[in-house]
């Protein structure tokens, strides 16, 4: 039973990955009419989320664009690899010299200001912050 548990998180999350890999591949978020939905708060407050442009994002990975995917959202390019790195951590699978790392990155006071401050600092007009709303 433990074994199973330990496995769930990264059974639930590949899953979920090959099933956005999939709709990716086949529906266009950037084509208008599109089956996606459109995000929340950027329809509510004019502003852009730190996920904005994460769809469009995933998109452009899926089909291998990688200044595409960085034009959408860079944050999401970028922390995929530690998002990685930390389900592979809840699995039990992490090799032990990765340890400090996963706690480093396990520790909510990095996300607490990285998120919020990369949402403030996408919505300022000057460059280079511009740079950082999706598009």
């Amino acid at each position: 039973m433990r074994t199973r548990s330990r496995y769930a998180t990264l059974t639930a999350v590949s899953l979920l990955g090959l099933g956005a890999f999939a709709l990716l591949r086949q529906v266009d978020p950037n084509v208008a009419g599109n089956p996606l939905p459109p995000c929340p708060f950027h329809t509510l407050t004019g502003l852009f989320c730190p996920g904005c442009g994460s769809t469009r994002c995933l998109y452009a990975l899926t089909h291998l664009d990688l200044t595409g995917a960085l034009a959408m959202n860079p944050l999401l390019v970028v922390s995929l690899p530690p998002l990685a790195l930390l389900v592979l951590h809840g699995a039990g699978l992490l090799p032990r010299q990765l340890l400090g790392l996963a706690a480093s990155l396990a520790n909510p006071r990095l996300w607490l200001v990285l998120l919020p401050g990369f949402a403030f600092l996408r919505n300022l007009p000057w460059m280079p912050f511009a740079l950082l709303a999706p598009g």
